[in-house]
């Protein structure tokens, strides 16, 4: 079966920067719908026509990937309105309850440095602004179900950018 929209393929990949390196590794397949909310568009019009054991390499600009890094998303809160144990790397859809920041809500903010009286929050996906080649295998490819079409996804949605 040839990838066409409203299928569903199983992908493996190697992630690198435009230095080469790795980024991310994904061995086991993971499977995406294509037609959905799954992956990036240039990925989905890379993978048309193509069968199981097919090989992409992609370069994708930050624009066809992940955006631009936008410095409007990164904010300082209090640190008193977080939990007592906090890390960074970790998330938070929206901000905490107690914030002072007008931030969008739905965007998911890391926290990338912690202080004693603050915390910055970036709400960047990780990988914004960042070029990226792609190296992508497919494994399997067959048709979506219904329920997979009616949600656009089969859940998972790494390369998704909200």
């Amino acid at each position: 079966m040839e990838i066409t929209p409203q299928c569903v393929v199983a992908l493996t990949w190697t992630l690198k920067d435009t230095l080469g390196e790795v980024l991310d590794q994904l061995d086991d397949p993971v499977e995406f719908l294509v037609g959905g909310s799954d992956l990036l568009p240039k990925i989905e019009e890379a993978l048309q026509g193509h069968g199981p054991g097919a090989k992409i390499d992609l370069h994708l600009e930050p624009e066809e990937a992940f955006g631009d890094y936008d410095e409007q998303l990164v904010f300082l809160e209090s640190r008193d309105i977080f939990p007592d144990l906090l890390e960074e790397g970790m998330t938070f859809e929206g901000m905490p309850p107690g914030a002072k920041t007008q931030a969008p809500a739905d965007v998911i903010y890391t926290v990338t440095e912690i202080y004693p009286e603050h915390v910055v929050l970036d709400g960047n996906h990780p990988l914004a602004g960042i070029a990226i080649r792609l190296a992508l295998k497919v494994q399997s490819v067959r048709e979506a179900t219904e329920e997979e079409i009616g949600r656009g996804t089969t859940g998972t949605a790494f390369f998704q950018v909200k």
